[in-house]
């Protein structure tokens, strides 16, 4: 199989954005389209690859999926922007247009994985191994577009639209809203099951093929899809740790450890030459020229006068607090005023005139210290058109860790917490913290705040299935310094966002009202807006 998965992406965005945004009907509703012919190895492989390209928008994991993350307590807008302030503020409508971009995009991706579970099976001329794994792909990829609707729109009391090809009604009707969010993670844990069977390791790819769906990837959204439907059904967490266990023994993904220091461990997660390391579960495939924008998104605002970042998602004194003294973790995920870092090849102290917090993250800056003499020109690990700042930098959506704090945490709720004490503390130790004998819900709480700040693990929506309201409410404060342009400013801790009046009511996002619309009534507005 030589066709590179990038490749295919990049042609499919091409020829979409040749034609008018129109072409397709991006709602969750009719016939599936025909215009795909299941004949043929390179045929068949170009109709899987399209299911990858909305990865690669600005509404889905380019940035507008984040504004509803940015709503917990570790991040704050960041520059005007009142559709994201008012998501954050919890006073949205449904119609702003992050959010409906990211519900069009998931939609698309789930109707053309429709497509091709009907299709698959009856591709003719391709080698039953290439069927095999490619029907994977499709069951995979709706399984994963229907997981970020569920957890997002879906609620205990009112599911989000979902009708399967396999349904003989399917095409005859408005697909339905299911009764609760419990109903479509058990539609979206069979189609994760059946991936997980007909995928194979990620090992086994070439260069050429990496970025497509595999087994562990979706193994780890299986233990996620769990994780999230154990909120209301908590049997669940009982399934986790064999599954857990599976992606470590049979799929061999592992923490990068081995560095130099514990803190060249954790900065190596986010570092070009380790996109494909043993912790990768499932990114954004990237690159110069596609791929998530979201390093740039939250770059300084017009990058210092080098490179237009858009200074977006800017972090919180409460998220800084939050890092044991001793935890190397911090610094590689939040720049602060005076922080040394290279940027174009010149060593820079941080210093912002835009952020509102005194903070920037720091993660997914690793691409941006190529080059020389502050000339984005000599560096080839950027996209030269800074109006769409993509990187060589994947962007990581599920990594191992993750993993073993699901493990930890599923360990805990069924009261065992000292075999939880493993898992949790093989994430503390790669980094160089004590280890926690008998770790409790709120160490694990802990943990996977620091471990996964600022990545798209979803802050607030841990805090919601926690009942944690009061921490999504509080003020969130920063550091004002007295000269901004001065890294050695002196500063002090302020309230940069004030309290807001979330209630578990509003526990899933409000859906488009001119999707209701366009409904005739079929569908409801979320429970709570």
């Amino acid at each position: 199989m030589k066709n590179n998965i990038t490749c295919l992406i990049i042609a499919v965005v091409f020829l979409c954005s040749s034609c008018s945004k129109n072409w397709v009907d991006t709602k969750p509703q009719g016939v599936p389209s025909t215009a795909y012919q299941w004949d043929g190895e390179k045929n068949v492989l170009k109709a899987i690859g399209a299911l990858y390209a909305p990865m690669r928008n600005e509404g889905t994991w380019g940035r507008n999926l984040f504004w509803m993350q940015n709503a917990s307590d570790d991040l704050i807008v960041g520059r005007t922007k009142a559709d994201g302030e008012n998501i954050k503020n919890f006073i949205c409508t449904g119609n702003e247009g992050y959010m409906r971009d990211g519900w069009n995009d998931l939609y698309w991706m789930l109707n053309k994985a429709n497509q091709a579970v009907a299709g698959v099976p009856t591709a003719t001329n391709i080698p039953e191994d290439l069927k095999k794994q490619v029907l994977g792909e499709a069951y995979f990829m709706r399984g994963f577009s229907h997981f970020w609707l569920a957890y997002l729109w879906g609620h205990k009391d009112q599911g989000v639209p979902y009708d399967a090809i396999e349904n003989p009604e399917f095409g005859k009707r408005v697909p339905p809203q299911l009764k609760s969010v419990t109903d479509n993670y058990a539609a979206i844990a069979a189609d994760l099951q059946k991936a997980a069977d007909l995928l194979p390791l990620f090992s086994t790819y070439d260069d050429a093929n990496k970025g497509r769906a595999h087994k562990a990837a979706a193994l780890g959204y299986l233990v996620k899809t769990y994780a999230y439907w154990a909120q209301f059904d908590a049997s669940k967490w009982a399934l986790i740790p064999a599954v857990c266990d599976r992606i470590k023994n049979e799929c061999g993904r592992a923490l990068i450890t081995g560095m130099a220091t514990p803190a060249e461990n954790y900065k190596a997660v986010f570092k070009v030459a380790n996109n494909w390391s043993s912790e990768y579960i499932w990114s954004v495939t990237s690159g110069t020229i596609g791929g998530s924008e979201f390093p740039g998104v939250v770059l300084e605002n017009k990058g210092w006068g080098i490179y237009n970042g858009w200074g977006y998602f800017q972090p919180t004194e409460e998220l800084y607090d939050e890092y044991e003294a001793n935890d190397p973790r911090r610094e590689t995920t939040i720049l602060k005023f005076g922080d040394k870092f290279t940027f174009f090849g010149v060593q820079r102290s941080y210093s912002s005139s835009n952020s509102l917090s005194g903070f920037q993250i720091n993660k997914y800056m690793e691409p941006f210290s190529y080059g020389t003499n502050n000339e984005p020109k000599t560096n080839d690990k950027i996209n030269q058109n800074g109006d769409y700042p993509t990187t060589a930098l994947n962007l990581p959506l599920m990594r191992y860790a993750e993993i073993l704090l699901f493990k930890a945490e599923a360990l805990i709720q069924q009261g065992k917490n000292g075999d939880a004490a493993a898992p949790l503390n093989e994430v503390r130790a790669r980094v160089g913290l004590l280890p926690i004998a008998n770790p409790t819900l709120n160490d694990l709480k802990h943990e996977r705040r620091c471990e996964l700040a600022c990545e798209w693990t979803d802050r607030l929506m841990d805090l919601k299935r926690w009942n944690d309201v009061a921490k999504i409410n509080a003020p969130l404060h920063g550091r004002i310094h007295a000269d901004k342009s001065n890294p050695a400013s002196p500063y002090t801790v302020q309230q940069v966002w004030p309290a807001r009046s979330y209630t578990q009511t509003k526990m899933a996002w409000p859906i488009a009202p001119d999707e209701i619309n366009l409904s005739g009534g079929a569908y409801k507005q979320t429970p709570g807006w």
